[in-house]
């Protein structure tokens, strides 16, 4: 999967599926895609990171506690 870094634009291959959909990890190993040769793998915040439609990351995400309001009612 693609997505988009938030401050440069630049593309960003995620290379762990499962960081990416768990919530209590804030950040998941991925790498630039840009230019010839493959770039070097490190780990990106979560936060940082779109889709390439701009649109934002699912808060299912990004919080493990994005239901937590919906529980005191």
């Amino acid at each position: 999967m693609f997505l988009q870094h938030h401050s440069n634009g630049a593309l960003v291959e995620i290379l762990s599926m499962d960081t990416l959909f768990d919530p209590n990890q804030a950040k998941v190993m991925g790498r630039f895609h840009a230019g010839q040769e493959m770039q070097d793998a490190e780990y990106f915040t979560k936060a940082h990171l779109e889709f390439p439609s701009g649109e934002a990351l699912p808060k299912c995400w990004l919080d493990a506690h994005y239901r937590d309001h919906m529980k005191a009612n």
